[in-house]
């Protein structure tokens, strides 16, 4: 085992810090940390002045395949991919930087609410690495977006270009379908 340094421990701690701030869930935290459940279960409650949620994390690639969480993931994983092979960074940190980065995008048009938590995100991550989700080129407007791996690819049109009868029905959703695009 590894000894522990101070240095060490504190990053650890500013990590938990960052996840705690934008949403994540315990699980999460003990996944991305080397810190004991017991400390992080102080940490939340000092951060957020509130136990943590219980329950079973969301657990589906299904939830990625409707429309509007859909062209949220598809932004939030092209702005992560962006990161990991431009940045130099991965791990938990690529996650942090590409989650607040999608917030900055999606909080700078008036109206919109994030539709993406950090823990899908980092459910998001894993999917990929799993091979169960991919990025795939639109064949109207090119920008890559969420699909299941296993599908067929050859004609796929994204919920942008061809969106449900009952979407798009607020100017929130039109002006961040209008910057999804331009980031993909």
């Amino acid at each position: 085992m590894a000894a522990k340094t101070v240095a060490g421990e504190a990053q650890q701690v500013k990590v938990a810090i960052d996840l705690i701030e934008l949403g994540a869930r315990l699980q999460l935290l003990q996944e991305e940390t080397s810190l004991s459940r017991e400390r992080l279960l102080r940490l939340y409650k000092e951060i957020k002045c509130e136990s943590p949620s219980k329950g079973m994390l969301p657990y589906s690639t299904d939830w990625f395949m409707s429309w509007q969480p859909n062209i949220h993931s598809s932004l939030f994983m092209d702005i992560y991919q962006f990161l990991v092979k431009n940045a130099g960074i991965d791990g938990v940190q690529a996650l942090i930087t590409a989650y607040r980065l999608y917030l900055d995008q999606v909080q700078g048009i008036e109206d919109a609410e994030p539709v993406l938590s950090i823990t899908r995100a980092w459910f998001l991550i894993r999917f990929f690495k799993a091979e169960m989700l991919q990025l795939v080129p639109c064949k109207e407007c090119g920008g890559h977006f969420i699909a299941h791996t296993d599908d067929l690819h050859d004609h796929y049109i994204c919920g942008i270009c061809h969106p449900p009868a009952r979407a798009g029905k607020t100017k929130a959703f039109k002006q961040i379908s209008i910057a999804a695009a331009q980031a993909a």
